[in-house]
């Protein structure tokens, strides 16, 4: 089987869904289930072929500093499309419902190798936060469902991701399809954990709380630090440990030092301790096992690959009840549940805090009944591929939607295909003639 997996974001920009996209990769390559294509914009000065599988980086705008750290990738770079479909894929999956799933469907058009969108983030709140014109939200949103509906099949990675994709006006079906994570099951030595965390202040018998993620308000992390607030002022000594950064770090500090939990001047430990990113795997699992209890109150996750990390270092987390991260979760049990509110926070970790041994009973729940590997995540995305391509075989793949735009995409390839055939278009007209493509496609979606 040849599996091309599209995704806007992949290294050097690390996020959940490049990590995805990694993971799928490198299992299907080196454990021979199928030759893997990853298509990904550019970014220059970047080494691509230190990758077990061939990657097509293709042309790439700067917009690092619209979208802090991505750059916009051109879904009608004309060459590396052309190689994408000489690698004849059995199926094309892409994983962001922009440049990607353009170029997926203009693939399709030239390869008929069936399409599969997975839908990992909840971008009506990303556009919220990038865009203030309410009318011009609702039109970017209408146009991502539009090119989502496009494809041949869906995938959520939540039942509530599903949720949210249809609140967005997805009228289609969908599949939950489950990420995995790449920790191996089991806590980790403890003389490695105490050679990774001897330079911070975490006394023995403290409780330690921890967060991994982006440093960013929507994450939560405001509610941890007023619910660690009320907690504090009942007495109650911890360590609360932030693993990432982001760009609401420095706000976030200044908000930690009003609450008394950062030295003014940071040259004391404090309650709060940012260590900022950890690229280590096996430093990052030290944490998940030092620590007590995860603390991950974002409504905005429609997974929670976090969560399940810590799980694997048999480590509960704290969870939003009703949030895509809480789905699998029985409080009390192998997670714990409260509502999105202080109050509520404060009171579940004054209780927790009584009974530590508690909660690593929960913890050792959390890894034996919600951790799932990423091997297991993508042999069953694999084992749909052939599905899927078993159905289009037999001309029973019906989840598409027909759409204008991908005759309009279809026509625009086979005109710059033909051109170029016939009149062998030097270097410089075929820029040209992607210009005009571009400008072409910019105005068909306006």
């Amino acid at each position: 089987m040849n599996v091309c997996l599209l995704n806007d974001s992949f290294p050097p920009v690390i996020d959940g869904v490049a990590n995805v996209v990694m993971n799928y990769a490198k299992i299907m390559q080196e454990d021979h289930l199928a030759d893997v294509l990853v298509g990904t914009p550019e970014y220059p000065g970047t080494d691509y072929s230190i990758y077990p599988y061939r990657v097509i980086p293709y042309q790439s705008f700067d917009t690092t500093k619209i979208v802090k750290g991505y750059r916009a990738g051109n879904p009608l770079d004309i060459g590396e499309i052309d190689d994408m479909a000489d690698f004849k894929p059995d199926i094309i999956h892409t994983h962001c419902p922009v440049a990607s799933t353009v170029l997926g469907r203009i693939l399709r058009a030239k390869t008929d190798a069936p399409l599969v969108f997975t839908y990992h983030t909840k971008f009506d709140i990303d556009i919220a936060k990038a865009v203030k014109a309410k009318f011009i939200q609702q039109g970017t949103i209408k146009a991502l469902v539009s090119n989502i509906e496009a494809c041949d099949e869906v995938w959520v990675v939540s039942q509530g991701a599903g949720e949210n994709l249809r609140s967005l006006g997805f009228e289609g079906d969908y599949r939950v399809v489950s990420n995995g994570v790449d920790f191996a099951k089991g806590r980790v030595d403890e003389k490695e954990v105490a050679e990774v965390v001897k330079d911070y202040d975490l006394p023995e018998g403290v409780p330690v709380f921890l967060f991994v993620g982006r440093i960013m308000k929507y994450k939560g992390i405001p509610l941890i630090l007023e619910a660690l607030a009320k907690l504090a002022a009942k007495g109650q000594d911890f360590r609360m440990v932030l693993v990432g950064s982001g760009p609401d770090e420095e706000e976030l500090k200044e908000m930690a030092r009003q609450y008394g939990f950062l030295d003014p001047d940071q040259n004391k430990p404090g309650k709060c301790i940012f260590v900022g990113p950890v690229y280590d795997r096996n430093k990052l699992r030290a944490w998940n096992t030092r620590a007590d209890l995860f603390l991950f109150p974002s409504t905005y996750d429609t997974n929670g690959i976090v969560v399940r990390e810590a799980a694997a270092c048999g480590l509960a987390s704290v969870l939003i009840e009703g949030s895509c991260a809480a789905e699998g979760i029985t409080h009390g049990r192998n997670g714990y549940m409260i509502e999105e509110n202080a109050g509520s926070f404060s009171s579940l970790l004054e209780e927790v805090c009584k009974d530590l041994g508690k909660v690593h009973q929960v913890g050792q729940c959390a890894m034996d009944e919600i951790y799932i590997s990423w091997k297991d995540s993508v042999y069953s995305a694999h084992k749909r591929y052939e599905e899927i391509i078993e159905l289009k075989r037999r001309g029973r793949l019906t989840g598409k939607k027909p759409m204008l735009m991908d005759k309009f995409l279809e026509f625009s390839q086979d005109l710059v295909d033909e051109t170029k055939h016939v009149f062998q278009l030097p270097k410089k007209l075929m820029e040209e003639v992607r210009e005009d493509a571009e400008e072409l496609f910019d105005l068909f979606r306006d």
